[in-house]
């Protein structure tokens, strides 16, 4: 199935096993190219050859920070398309954790590891910054 022939279906079939079977397979996929930019990172980081020139010394320094900062990121995603394929299993993927409402496809497809819907969301958000205001 497309992208375009999953938008393209009846509302009623939200989350049917065709469309479940797109999302696990793009939750898969998305998995597989995680994991062999992690793997990449780490052979970067691996590949380190030591300097003894100051200049070279920080600048591979904040490199490497820039690349642990990069694998932080990219584990807390795998985390979360690991999550999102437990979710699918369960039955409950698509469906918002706060609400029980549907997240929608659109927002699935833009990012598939999405657990609230759009208001949800928003909501979580405006939270977020008011507490950071406080």
């Amino acid at each position: 199935m497309t992208k375009q022939e999953l938008l393209q279906q009846p509302a009623d079939a939200y989350m049917n096993e065709q469309q479940q079977a797109f999302f696990r397979e793009l939750l898969l996929t998305e998995r597989r190219e995680l994991q062999e930019r992690i793997a990449n990172e780490f052979d970067g980081l691996r590949e380190h050859e030591p300097s003894s020139d100051p200049a070279d010394i920080g600048s591979t320094e904040e490199q490497r920070q820039w690349q642990l900062r990069l694998l932080e990121r990219e584990k807390k995603l795998l985390d979360k398309s690991d999550r999102a394929l437990e979710r699918l299993a369960r039955g409950e993927y698509g469906w918002c954790e706060e609400t029980g409402e549907p997240i929608g496809l659109r927002r699935l497809l833009l990012r598939p590891t999405a657990t609230l819907c759009i208001e949800a969301k928003e909501r979580q958000e405006k939270k977020e910054k008011h507490l950071r205001e406080t």
